[in-house]
């Protein structure tokens, strides 16, 4: 017979078993821009393709600020799917594509006056 503490112990040890991996799943991937003298990082939204950007910014009297750029025009949540980064090689290149892992299709990111934008999904 089990005592309390361990039919406790196995009851959370099967819940943990039991939840859909996708749950565990990170939902936000990271990746820097190519562009070798800029210090730009990427974030998308896994599930929804939303992609917003942060870069260090210097601020007088101060350690810096980090500086973000919200989604713009064709950064912001696209068809649920699954979405992924990737960068070129090239470096001199300040942006990133966009991929939707399921349909192939994919766009370039980048950031725009105060907002990242992105061209129209394309195969």
């Amino acid at each position: 017979m089990f005592s309390p503490a361990a039919l406790l112990r196995c009851l959370a040890l099967v819940s943990l078993t039991a939840i859909p991996t996708g749950l565990l799943a990170a939902n936000y991937e990271f990746l820097a821009a190519p562009e070798t003298d800029l210090n730009r990082v990427y974030r998308l939204d896994r599930a929804s393709g939303e992609i917003g950007a942060c870069q260090y910014g210097l601020k007088e009297n101060s350690v810096g600020v980090t500086l973000c750029y919200p989604p713009g025009e064709g950064a912001t949540a696209q068809q649920p799917s699954e979405y992924g980064l990737i960068a070129s090689r090239h470096e001199r290149e300040g942006g990133v594509f966009r991929v939707d892992l399921r349909t192939g299709t994919m766009s370039i990111c980048y950031v725009l006056n105060d907002s990242v934008v992105c061209t129209p999904q394309a195969k």
